[in-house]
């Protein structure tokens, strides 16, 4: 899935997205941390993968486009 990255603290590593709708997801450090990243600029196009739905939607691996998803293979 993709989406565009909306906020990021390089501090903690943690943030938001925004899906294609306008909807915003956050991430934690974990899903951060999962897609090999440095550093995250608003507006950069991400790929992510999501767990769970509606209120509850959170992103579990949060990388670049053109960086692999290895659960994807």
């Amino acid at each position: 899935m993709q989406a565009t990255a909306f906020t990021f603290d390089p501090a903690t590593h943690e943030g938001s997205v925004l899906l294609d709708d306008g909807t915003p997801v956050p991430f934690d450090a974990a899903a951060f941390d999962a897609g090999g990243l440095r550093l995250l600029r608003p507006g950069q196009r991400v790929r992510i993968r999501t767990e769970g739905s509606g209120e509850a939607r959170r992103v579990v691996f949060v990388t670049l486009q053109t960086f692999p998803d290895p659960a994807a293979g």
